[in-house]
């Protein structure tokens, strides 16, 4: 997965950290057609040292992927930036049981007035990094070199891809942004990209400070997806191919060409580019 060592079992620690409802934990899937798929999912946590679970509340694209691919990237991130990211592979779901009474207590879930997490999933863990700190200042460093060289990175088309808030929400420095792609062995892989930026509303660039080794491993014509987040829990799904690197005022720049937009927020998921065309409902019998 990367030169990073590896463990096949969660720590006792580990376990613990993994248990607070505040943290961000995100689950890559594939779909049928390979393309990589990013979900945020907080109630992520390991149910022993080899087994991860997590609640659903919507329906969105990566329960629909786990079904027909079960192979998984995995990565959670607590408040104190501290890091794990793995590969899982996903087994079974229940509506009933343990778990699921567990969950359901927690404060967010059994005080929520709308709903309550209707289905458990388990996965079966393959492999997980130590625990890692986020590396903060060299990401400062990578998005200031990313902001100031990204202009020269234009594609200067025509028409608009991101709506003038999708650009500024992935060019605003406190966006945390993850990348995935599916690796040679079929897994997907999540790696922090939390420098990157859009040139313009076609294509998101960043410079390759952190995480330099695997970012540099990712082949031209890879189809990637990028993650957006923010504090205030909005969110967006990009998918485009990453163009390999180039030079732009002497900043080693990687680029991705977008070709498709995801508004992955509750309480209606669904694409938002290429548009899809909504047909007026005809029949109501």
């Amino acid at each position: 997965m990367s030169p990073m060592k590896m463990k096949q079992l969660f720590s006792a620690e580990d376990i613990k950290a993994f248990e607070p409802e505040n943290k961000i934990g995100l689950l890559a899937t594939q779909n049928e057609q390979g393309f990589p798929h990013i979900t945020l999912i907080t109630t992520m946590q390991a149910n022993s040292p080899v087994e991860i679970v997590w609640g659903q509340f919507t329906e969105g694209v990566s329960k629909k992927n786990i079904l027909s691919n079960p192979k998984t990237g995995f990565l959670i991130m607590t408040l104190d930036k501290s890091l794990w990211r793995g590969k899982a592979i996903w087994q079974q779901s229940k509506t009933e049981g343990e778990e699921y009474v567990r969950f359901n207590k927690l404060p967010m879930w059994r005080y929520n007035s709308y709903f309550g997490l209707h289905t458990i999933h388990y996965m079966n863990l393959v492999e997980t990094t130590e625990k890692a700190s986020l590396p903060v200042a060299g990401i400062v460093l990578s998005a200031l070199l990313t902001k100031i060289s990204k202009s020269y990175a234009k594609t200067k088309k025509d028409g608009r891809i991101f709506n003038a808030w999708t650009e500024a929400f992935f060019n605003k420095l406190d966006t945390l942004k993850f990348l995935a792609y599916v690796s040679e062995d079929g897994f997907p892989i999540i790696i922090p990209l939390l420098q990157c930026q859009a040139s313009d509303s076609h294509r998101l660039v960043f410079h390759p400070g952190v995480y330099s080794d695997e970012l540099n491993s990712i082949n031209k014509g890879t189809d990637v997806a990028v993650f957006g987040l923010s504090l205030a829990m909005e969110d967006v799904l990009v998918r485009g191919k990453f163009t390999g690197f180039k030079r732009h005022q002497a900043v080693k720049l990687g680029i991705i060409e977008i070709n498709w937009v995801y508004n992955s927020m509750p309480p209606i998921a669904g694409q938002i580019y290429p548009p899809v065309e909504v047909n007026a409902v005809e029949d109501f019998g």
